[in-house]
């Protein structure tokens, strides 16, 4: 690959910004990232920073899931219970507790795996 600003000299790296080959004349490191020299600085810096906060996001999100799966487990655990305890007096009312506590244990398990998803 030739530098796209000297067509003569070998390119050492492609920036992060344009995907241009460049030279070592041409060349800037920035966060250990090339980017054009005078031209894409800036970019290139933003296009790190966004991806720091990217990360730190999805740590956010991933705890969120499971602060949710372990409410929506213990919430379901203590319906189903109830159903299963009161089943002899309360009779089909009893099995709607019992399916809201299934619909929660349910509902706490597509959390636990959608949150492992964004670790």
């Amino acid at each position: 690959m030739k530098c796209f600003f000297h067509p003569e000299v070998p390119a050492i790296g492609v920036c992060k910004y344009c995907q241009r080959g460049l030279c070592l004349d041409c060349a800037a490191i920035v966060d250990d990232v090339v980017a054009c020299k005078h031209r894409h600085e800036n970019e290139v810096q933003q296009l790190g920073q966004l991806a720091a906060r990217n990360l730190f996001q999805s740590k956010r999100v991933s705890s969120a899931y499971m602060r949710n799966a372990i409410f929506y487990g213990l919430v379901g655990v203590l319906f189903a219970g109830f159903g299963l305890v009161q089943y002899r007096f309360l009779g089909l009312q009893a099995m709607f507790f019992m399916m809201i506590g299934l619909f929660l244990l349910y509902a706490a398990g597509a959390n636990y795996f959608e949150g492992r998803k964004h670790k």
